[in-house]
């Protein structure tokens, strides 16, 4: 790596039993499946075969990525760097939507209202009652947090206004003092990364994936301008 270049490389985490099956996850800690834990090996060899090498490893607080990040680190025969977690890394909050698969959200809400929830930027899906088993603060996961942070649902704009704190206080600093990272997350917080990464519109957002065990590759330079990306595929 040249030295006026900073490394940043965004994995989400391998497939779980309710990717496979179109539920939506958000918060709901499910681990991988052993084709998730087999993307995550790959991902960890292409980054291997690059010669890329990182000094700090961070993830949600959510199992499916300590899993992506335990594989991954093992094939890639570097397993020994820090970690760290944050709740700020979770993936968008899916409020009532949480759990269920889409022809039960269809059936509930219509498809029109349900794609705009999922796949918009501004508006949230209808939010969790804080009774529900699924609403954050019943979760021992979250106690030190406090209970007004945490979401009930979230839009995309939510998710992203949740997780830049991370990127400004915590990201932007390590690769600022040349740090070289790897971010392991999920489909939804790094599509809100990438966005204000690369300055994406609301509406461009919208044809964004990022797909499971493939990496993504930022460069930067010492003002953290983007010098190059691809993604490892």
């Amino acid at each position: 790596m040249k030295e006026a270049e900073r490394l940043l490389v965004l994995v989400r985490h391998g497939s779980s039993d309710w990717n496979l099956t179109s539920r939506f996850t958000g918060w709901t800690d499910i681990p991988l499946t052993e084709q998730g834990v087999a993307q995550a090996a790959a991902a960890g060899r292409r980054l291997a075969a690059e010669g890329l090498v990182f000094d700090e490893v961070h993830t949600s607080v959510l199992q499916r990525t300590h899993q992506t990040a335990d594989s991954l680190l093992a094939a890639a025969c570097h397993a020994s760097i820090p970690r760290y977690s944050s709740w700020r890394l979770n993936e968008r909050h899916y409020g009532q939507l949480q759990g269920l698969v889409k022809q039960e959200i269809f059936s509930t809400w219509g498809e029109q209202n349900s794609r705009r929830w999922w796949r918009g930027y501004f508006e949230p899906p209808p939010p969790l009652e804080l009774s529900d088993p699924r609403y954050p603060g019943f979760d021992p996961l979250y106690a030190d947090i406090d209970t007004a942070l945490l979401p009930r649902s979230e839009s995309l704009s939510d998710c992203q206004q949740r997780l830049l704190p991370y990127w400004h206080e915590v990201l932007a600093p390590r690769l600022t003092a040349n740090l070289r990272l790897l971010v392991i997350s999920h489909g939804n917080t790094l599509r809100s990364l990438i966005m204000h990464l690369e300055k994406i519109t609301p509406d461009a957002i919208e044809q964004v994936e990022v797909p499971s065990g493939v990496p993504l590759v930022y460069r930067f330079n010492n003002r953290l301008e983007i010098v190059g990306r691809e993604w490892l595929e």
